[in-house]
């Protein structure tokens, strides 16, 4: 892996406020995020960085390859959960496996956002159209994962089932309707738009990032305690499938002929691993999954490793390859 990749990871500034709020709690600061901020913080982020890829598709326009992509990205949030789901069973019940494969089979919008910035400081350009297909690949791991929780759990049988609340909750969760509506708006309003806010999308994006992932630091690192319930199996597990996933979206990027920007996109989103939309989803759809799991292996792990080791190891790959 190239070194410099690596110390430029680590050394950018979103990175650092990460570790940041890691060290607050090892330490024992009493510094802490006041609630109502957090969420706040995070819709700023799902809606700047929608603007900003409607924008982008408002430039480039509707192309085949922007279509093959985004179906593409579809597949696999479909095909992740499938063959994380058998791995986990051999270990896991029925619920925990379902639940654990819906979070590997979505994506982390703040992982990609992150990965954004990464391109960005690093001035290798990406297209628009990937924010859609971080979008579209939230929701089908949740439906894939509770199909096969209701056709492989003896305990799910006769209890009644709502699929109208799934699939709300789904397709018309918080993060996906902002993110798909102000992509819309991005579209719709062009680069007229994007003059117009970009005090607010762009001036401001990299300093509220930071103050985000200074919160998620504090709230990775008080998940630690909650991983000696997953063991060393999920522990491996949260680090190797996105590592696999990875070396399944690269090579598929590349035949799809990706420019290397969307092709790190891509494949990040395959390696990311959900910690909002499917802990909602699962506390509906599979209430018997035990959420000590499933919440600190993506958040307290998987996370963590993309940002940090994650996507300069990806970068690397695609450079080496691309070139």
């Amino acid at each position: 892996m190239d070194t410099i990749l690596i110390f430029s990871n680590l050394l950018n500034p979103p990175i650092l406020f990460f570790f940041l709020g890691i060290l607050a709690v090892l330490s024992k600061s009493d510094l802490e995020i006041p609630s109502p901020i957090p969420k706040i913080l995070s819709l700023y982020l799902l809606f700047a960085i929608g603007f900003k890829g409607g924008v982008g598709i408002a430039v480039s326009g509707f192309q085949t390859q922007i279509v093959i992509t985004l179906a593409a990205a579809s597949v696999m949030a479909s095909v992740v959960p499938l063959y994380a789901f058998f791995i986990l069973r051999r270990k896991l019940s029925v619920a925990d496996a379902a639940a654990i494969a819906a979070t590997y089979g979505s994506v982390s919008a703040v992982t990609f956002i992150t990965a954004s910035a990464f391109l960005e400081k690093l001035s290798i350009p990406y297209g628009g159209y990937m924010v859609a297909a971080m979008a579209l690949m939230e929701s089908p791991a949740i439906i894939v994962a509770v199909l096969l929780y209701r056709l492989r759990s003896n305990e799910s049988r006769g209890v009644s089932f709502a699929w109208s609340e799934l699939w709300r909750d789904a397709f018309f969760n918080g993060s996906v309707f902002l993110i798909m509506g102000s992509l819309l708006i991005g579209v719709l309003s062009g680069e007229a738009g994007a003059k117009a806010l970009k005090p607010f999308t762009s001036d401001i994006f990299t300093g509220v990032l930071c103050f985000f992932l200074l919160d998620m630091g504090i709230v990775a690192a008080k998940r630690l305690g909650d991983l000696k319930r997953a063991g060393v199996f999920l522990t491996a597990f949260a680090i190797l499938l996105p590592v696999m996933n990875a070396a399944f979206a690269i090579p598929l990027a590349y035949a799809l002929g990706l420019s290397q920007g969307d092709a790190f996109l891509f494949t990040i989103l395959c390696a990311s691993a959900s910690y909002i939309a499917v802990p909602a989803a699962m506390r509906l759809s599979i209430p018997e999954a035990n959420p000590s799991l499933y919440v600190p292996m993506s958040l307290a792990i998987t996370f963590p490793f993309n940002i940090i080791a994650g996507m300069p190891l990806y970068l690397a790959v695609i450079n080496r390859l691309w070139s």
